[in-house]
């Protein structure tokens, strides 16, 4: 199930999603492009902006390198089992 939210313009004219932690997201607060270690919160921050129409899905894959399959299976374990569904040492027990 996809869920959408609404992106905002904060005071300074940046547009923004509400990301994981409850706080504000803007695209400079995502990951660096060159991020090689994915943690939670990080999968979580991504998938928030392209939800929020923050970043669109083509921009997301090609700014951190990822296969179309990779992001939906982000996006699958958020909508199946919250953020720890992306922990990868869990992945086994949430299939």
């Amino acid at each position: 199930m996809l869920q959408q939210q609404q992106t905002r313009t904060n005071s300074r004219g940046e547009a923004y999603v509400i990301g994981p932690t409850g706080a504000p997201l803007t695209l400079k607060d995502l990951p660096p492009a060159n991020t090689g270690r994915w943690v939670i919160r990080r999968k979580a921050e991504v998938v928030a902006a392209v939800r929020g129409g923050l970043l669109s899905l083509d921009d997301a894959l090609a700014r951190y390198s990822l296969t179309a399959e990779e992001f939906g299976a982000w996006q699958k374990s958020i909508d199946s089992h919250g953020m720890a569904g992306l922990r990868t040492t869990r992945i086994q027990q949430y299939r």
